[in-house]
């Protein structure tokens, strides 16, 4: 009986709410349209503002991986991964996920495909995509986007993050599927 009540919920929670909202915007006398179409105005222009950031960091990121930097790193960071018992196949990831949300999906969704869901790398590809965030894409857009440019502290903590959530993924996938 449960399941159903969550079931009916789910698909009705998100068309409720966009009729909702709305209409009780209209009862409470805003001038609904109006203030959508300032919205959207003000997100365009950030959008603009926003490409030479997104740009600049798309390039970056490029560089990294086609030149073989990114390759240089992993075997690098090798002797250390075996000795931790880290599969190897996953440091491609933990490098991007701080970089590139996309990049990143595309390296768990290949790991996914050749190791398999169910597999130790699979398991720990999704866990590390869901447990960690795109440090350095928060950083060049929000921040950007409201023209901070101080932001040395928010990298290292978020780049803290970032390793605290590999080595979490690791450690708990491990113990749960190891």
């Amino acid at each position: 009986m449960l399941e159903l009540i969550i079931n009916v919920i789910s698909k009705w929670a998100i068309p409720f709410l966009v009729l909702f909202i709305p209409l009780f915007a209209y009862i409470k006398g805003v001038k609904v349209y109006e203030v959508f179409i300032e919205g959207a105005e003000e997100g365009f222009k950030i959008a603009i503002k926003l490409i030479p950031y997104l740009v600049a960091m798309l390039v970056a990121i490029s560089v990294f991986r086609n030149s073989g930097a990114m390759a240089i790193v992993v075997e690098a960071l090798k002797p250390v991964t075996d000795l931790l018992h880290i599969p190897g196949e996953v440091l491609p990831l933990a490098i991007m996920r701080p970089l590139s949300g996309g990049g990143a999906l595309g390296i768990s969704t290949e790991l996914i495909n050749t190791f398999g869901p169910d597999s130790l790398i699979g398991r720990l590809a999704s866990t590390m995509q869901g447990s960690s965030d795109t440090t350095f894409f928060v950083l060049t857009v929000y921040f950007g986007s409201v023209g901070i440019t101080k932001y040395r502290h928010a990298l290292w903590v978020g780049l803290l993050a970032d390793i605290s959530s590999f080595i979490a993924s690791v450690y708990i996938v491990n113990r749960m599927f190891g």
